[in-house]
């Protein structure tokens, strides 16, 4: 009969090992559709079965690290990057390769999420893409929100209720409620880079979408 120390630390182990197998599985599932990848492709590209690579996905089985490495070459990553588990340590790497990409529905504005996606944030941090002329319009947001704006390249205006438009260059930055109808408009003839921070203090944890 097993003491109750060796139980805990039993399933200590085995709730450390499905919490891993989830985290690949999750890191799998993001990096093959960052490709375009079917599960079909990544198998001819890895060596690895379908049927292997649909039950790592699903947390199902633990890849050894042989196959991890087959497919991780397969995908031109690190290992580590697919072992990963968000949060660990307190520290997060967020490579270019696996961050979360929203877009709108026409593609003329585009928002890489530069934080865990899968973690709740009171602070999120966005490197955002906006095609030559084009305008978004934003619903507000909860009460409390705030966004913050630093053009790194372009000239876009920011349009605000009751406010006049703000037209902001190269370098410049800006800081506004965002719990109203606003507007992004790319005046230029060339895409505007900027990064947008969004703060909140709604403490529901609801993530505020960017646009």
């Amino acid at each position: 009969m097993a003491r109750k120390q060796d139980t805990t630390e039993f399933q200590t182990a085995e709730s450390v090992s499905t919490k891993l197998s989830l985290a690949v599985g999750e890191n799998l599932r993001q990096l093959r559709r960052k490709h375009g990848l079917s599960l079909e492709q990544l198998a001819n590209l890895s060596g690895v079965s379908r049927a292997m690579l649909g039950q790592i996905e699903t947390g199902k089985s633990a890849p050894t690290i042989n196959l991890l490495g087959r497919i991780a070459d397969a995908l031109k990553v690190s290992v580590p990057s697919l072992i990963s588990i968000p949060g660990r340590a307190g520290t997060v790497v967020v490579s270019h390769d696996r961050a979360t990409i929203l877009t709108s529905s026409d593609g003329g504005f585009i928002c890489r999420a530069l934080f865990p996606w899968g973690d709740t944030q009171s602070i999120e941090m966005y490197e955002v893409t906006i095609a030559p002329h084009h305008n978004e319009d934003i619903a507000a947001h909860v009460p409390g929100t705030k966004k913050a704006i630093f053009v790194v390249v372009g000239n876009v205006e920011v349009g605000l209720v009751d406010e006049s438009p703000a037209i902001l260059s190269d370098g410049d930055a800006i800081l506004f409620n965002a719990d109203t109808a606003h507007r992004l408009h790319n005046l230029g003839d060339r895409e505007a880079k900027l990064f947008l921070v969004v703060t909140r203090i709604d403490g529901n944890g609801s993530r505020p979408h960017p646009f």
